[in-house]
């Protein structure tokens, strides 16, 4: 039993599937790109020197296109805040009094216990105050 050629790029392809699974190098999903290539190259009826040109020009075309880009998505952290990073600096409204001993706001539809930033400041009820930080379950605002 002879086994065509593109049957061995399919194998090689999985291959090198299975390091990209373990390690989690997408180069080795790049080269494994390249071997199914080279698997239709076989398939068409090229030549054992088409194959191998086709695989190291999708190969290293993969890996000089895409592995940069991905390096950029990789290193830029996310914009979305979530928890209470997504509540500093948003505006919140006074509900009571807020002062040094304490105080209400409404902020993202919820009612917090607040405390002014600067302990001399106070905020009547009505007034648009700025969230500065959250600590614990108070709201710091300015």
């Amino acid at each position: 039993m002879d086994i065509d050629a593109w049957v061995w790029w399919l194998i090689g392809a999985v291959g090198l599937g299975i390091p990209l699974v373990m390690t989690a190098m997408p180069e080795f999903g790049m080269l494994a790109v390249g071997a199914v290539a080279a698997s239709a190259t076989a398939a068409v009826g090229g030549g054992a020197v088409a194959q191998t040109i086709v695989f190291v020009a999708v190969s290293v075309a993969l890996i000089a296109v895409v592995r940069p880009i991905a390096a950029r998505h990789r290193s830029q952290r996310p914009e979305l805040a979530s928890g209470i990073d997504a509540l500093k600096g948003r505006s919140a409204v006074v509900l009571e009094r807020v002062d040094a001993s304490g105080g209400r706001i409404k902020l993202a539809g919820e009612v917090w216990s607040a405390r002014p930033l600067d302990t001399e400041q106070s905020f009547e009820a009505g007034q648009q105050v700025d969230v500065v930080e959250i600590d614990g379950a108070t709201a710091v605002v300015m």
